[in-house]
């Protein structure tokens, strides 16, 4: 006996404490559909509420009749297969997260569900009756009186809305057992299949054209469309219309008479802009270029799994390298994935790589429309393109037969989510190297401090690019004193450094990008004579002056509130202290009237203006100054700058985060890098309170070996990456004294089994201590810090500690969530 089709589910509504695979049997139905794979619906829990769910395996069950059943199938074919399941779950053991968590956070937004919980009277019962079932029960009256209200039907929103604090549960139970009331759950997917209606001929042209001309009088626009339709076969109603002058009523009436059929085919929505057919120019390699691309080559050769870095300084040509390696890829019939950080840096790169492989790229990130991401994906997964370029989340692009995966800049922070599943893109890539044999090339002018020890210790391989393509300057780097020009009376953003550099760039038609990493216009503002400080209701951060807007907004929960300018308190006038990029731009539109000064930022940046267009208008329209965020600071190519200043570069410097002087590091390297690539030689000005900082003197150095040395041997000495692995557990809740005290509980529970057990991973637990911001949104945050060794035996006994604490009653009203190598 076969018994009964039973299918492993992984469920969106099980938490991380119960998550595994539940056990349902598949309607008959419903099995020529069932596949792993193929998402599906299902009845959870106690009370059968609707849950989505995905299939992880299907086997035949002689036990099964018990089983719950399958309710529907939510897709007709498996949205992800074998591979893409392995992925979930190896992320599900990686980083503490449930396994369709992992499923969703693969998936693009546009095939996520919506579950629509709605209640309705059943057919053939009449008001009477109805009301004669709910008998006393207040609870059951006032549901009736919702949905009659509604015309007998509405969703659960508004039953909750209406029942307010109470619980409409009971009465639904009531009024269903009575056969009164029916529960229904409705699955809508975010976005649907754009389709367009095609036209083409039903009769051989000459009998389609006969059929006209007998017609009682010959119609120009009849006769028009089937003539273009015989020579082109078969053409979208748009595109007819346009090019014969008909209308849809004409193409209607041509069906209606059995001249032409329609049919519907599916449109593929693009990001990109029309390709211009202009091939890219004939590359020529550098020596060390030549020497890095036959080397990194021998490893995709070998047909094995093989990571390698690529550090090269600013402006040295990594690009070019990565493009003849896309070269080599493509022509052994496989495929490659380009990373990037920004997104600001996805379309000058799409540009240079479409110049070489026209109709071959696919675009992955976040700020396409939701179709638009939706159908890059289904063309991935189609197999219609051979190279995804794109941000973190493109590491998931479904490719198949991988030969290369490409980090550039990868030390930068934002390849980690900082949402659940928080997991590196650069972790990855690794996996899905490992699987499929093929290379990670980690490109970067400054890498992380974890990948250099790695490539010095020999685990990657190592390949170096020296100096700037066609061997042009580093730009010159001038070190502006800001204590200086404090002591000279200036008390303003810009110094007369820089200001005198930007005099000389105006005046040469040369171009200058100005950064500093902090949007808004004032970073604080505080009263003057009682020293009040406006801070968020919601989080314990002060709130920043944002000019364009006279508004005080929360860079963390979105809180905004009208600046009056006065104190609350005192009534005395507001000060406002410190600088964000709206300031600069002020600033530098006061000292140099008449110039056009562009900023981007967040607040500028826009799905109806986005990063291309604002960075289009500065090359084309040659705007003088553009002044930004880390959106500016990397992986631009602008051969009219020639001046780059930091407007503070002290600013990430001195955070608490053992990360800090990385960070810094890195950031002042690849700003100072945007200038001077073309034939001019570049200046950057650093203005910094701290002129004799090693970090900063690195920087403006260009020295990544000198800051490499320094900065290993404090990690060694304080036992930090890459010398062991941290883990953060963060406990957090809306009272401040219970989450402390849920986090010292978690400090005992932990410490209590690791000393009790001689089999326990090797642990150094340190705080409890807050979060570097203490509240966020109402929600108050404690956290563990555990240094030790990432291996599956520590995660396991991190996951057993996360499932302990929230079974616990006295943890009820308290999340906690476990990051490894956190970035905060």
């Amino acid at each position: 006996m076969e018994g009964v089709l039973t299918a492993k589910v992984a469920l969106a509504e099980a938490a991380y404490a119960i998550d595994k695979p539940y056990d349902y049997a598949v309607p008959p139905a419903l099995c020529g559909g069932a596949a792993p794979g193929v998402r599906v619906m299902v009845p959870f829990g106690r009370g059968n509420r609707r849950s989505e769910g995905i299939i992880l395996a299907l086997s035949r069950n002689p036990a099964a009749r018990s089983l719950k059943s399958l309710t529907a199938l939510l897709d007709e074919a498996p949205v992800l297969d074998e591979a893409g399941l392995r992925i979930a779950l190896w992320m599900r053991d990686r980083y503490f997260c449930t396994l369709y968590d992992a499923v969703k956070a693969m998936l693009p937004a546009g095939l996520w569900f919506s579950l629509k919980d709605t209640v309705k009277v059943a057919g053939g019962v009449d008001r009477e009756a109805a009301y004669g079932a709910a008998a006393r029960s207040e609870g059951a009256r006032r549901l009736l009186d919702v949905l009659y209200a509604n015309g007998g039907e509405a969703d659960w929103s508004a039953v909750s809305l209406a029942f307010g604090e109470d619980d409409p549960g009971p009465a639904v139970r009531l009024l269903a057992k009575k056969n009164i009331l029916l529960s229904e759950t409705h699955a809508l997917r975010g976005v649907r299949d754009k389709m367009e209606s095609v036209v083409s001929l039903a009769l051989p042209a000459e009998e389609a054209l006969g059929l006209l001309e007998s017609g009682k009088r010959a119609a120009p626009l009849r006769r028009a469309s089937v003539q273009l339709l015989a020579q082109a076969g078969s053409l979208s109603v748009k595109e007819l219309c346009y090019f014969t002058g008909a209308s849809p009523a004409t193409v209607k009436g041509l069906e209606k008479a059995g001249v032409v059929a329609l049919s519907a085919r599916e449109v593929f929505r693009r990001p990109l802009r029309p390709e211009s057919g202009q091939p890219g120019k004939p590359i020529v390699l550098s020596r060390e270029q030549e020497a890095a691309f036959e080397g990194i080559s021998a490893l995709i050769s070998r047909g094995e799994p093989a990571a390698a870095l690529l550090r090269g300084v600013t402006g040295s040509g990594k690009t070019l390298v990565y493009i003849r390696l896309l070269e080599r890829v493509l022509a052994r019939g496989k495929t490659a994935l380009v990373l990037v950080p920004e997104i600001a840096l996805t379309p000058q790169l799409v540009s240079i790589f479409s110049s070489y492989f026209p109709g071959r790229i696919a675009v992955l990130h976040s700020s396409l429309r939701v179709g638009e991401r939706y159908d890059e994906w289904k063309r991935i997964r189609a197999g219609l393109v051979d190279i995804v370029v794109g941000t973190r989340s493109a590491v998931f692009a479904p490719l198949k037969n991988l030969g290369l995966v490409v980090l550039d800049e990868e030390q930068e922070y934002s390849y980690k989510s900082e949402n659940n599943p928080r997991y590196h893109a650069r972790d990855i890539a690794k996996y899905r190297c490992a699987r499929d044999n093929a290379v990670l090339l980690l490109g970067s002018a400054t890498p992380a401090v974890e990948t250099a020890y790695f490539a010095e210790t020999g685990l990657y391989r190592s390949f170096l690019l020296s100096s700037r393509y066609n061997d042009r300057p580093l730009p010159r780097v001038i070190l502006a004193d800001m204590r200086r020009e404090l002591k000279e009376g200036n008390g303003g953003v810009i110094s007369s450094v820089l200001r005198e550099e930007l005099e000389e760039n105006i005046r040469s038609g040369r171009q200058s990008i100005l950064f500093l990493n902090r949007r808004g216009n004032s970073r604080m503002v505080a009263c003057g004579e009682c020293g009040w400080v406006p801070e968020c209701p919601r989080c314990s951060v002060p709130l920043t002056y944002h000019s364009a807007n006279g508004r005080l907004m929360c860079h963390y929960c979105g809180h905004s509130e009208k600046d009056t300018g006065r104190c609350p308190d005192c009534g005395g006038l507001v000060k406002y202290i410190g600088a964000g990029t709206q300031k600069v731009q002020e600033e530098l539109e006061a000292l140099f009237p008449g110039v056009e000064i562009l900023r981007m930022d967040t607040d500028t940046v826009s799905p109806s203006r986005p990063h291309e267009v604002l960075l289009d208008r500065f090359v084309k329209e040659k705007i003088p100054v553009l002044v930004g965020t880390q959106m500016v600071a990397k992986g631009l190519d602008f051969e009219n700058v020639t001046l780059v200043g930091v407007i503070n570069a002290d600013l990430s410097l001195y955070v608490d985060n053992f990360r800090a002087r990385e960070r810094t590091f890195s950031l002042l390297t690849q700003v100072v890098g945007r200038a001077g690539r073309g034939d001019r030689e570049g200046r950057a000005v650093l203005q910094t309170f701290t002129p004799d900082n090693d970090v900063i003197r690195f920087a403006a150095a260009q020295d990544y070996e000198g800051f490499y040395d320094s900065e290993i041997a404090l990690r060694r000495i304080r036992g930090f990456p890459p010398f062991s692995d941290l883990f953060t557990l963060t406990v957090s809740g809306r009272d401040e004294t219970e989450t402390l005290r849920g986090c010292r509980n978690l400090r005992g529970m932990l410490e209590k089994t690791l000393g009790a057990n001689p089999g326990a991973p090797e642990l150094l637990v340190l705080g409890p201590a807050p979060a570097p911001v203490l509240k966020v949104n109402n929600r108050y945050r404690y956290r563990l810090t555990l240094m030790g060794k990432n291996d599956r035996k520590t995660r396991e006994w991190i996951g057993w500690l996360l499932r302990t604490f929230r079974n616990e009653k006295q943890n009820r009203n308290l999340s906690l969530f476990a990051d490894s190598d956190s970035l905060e």
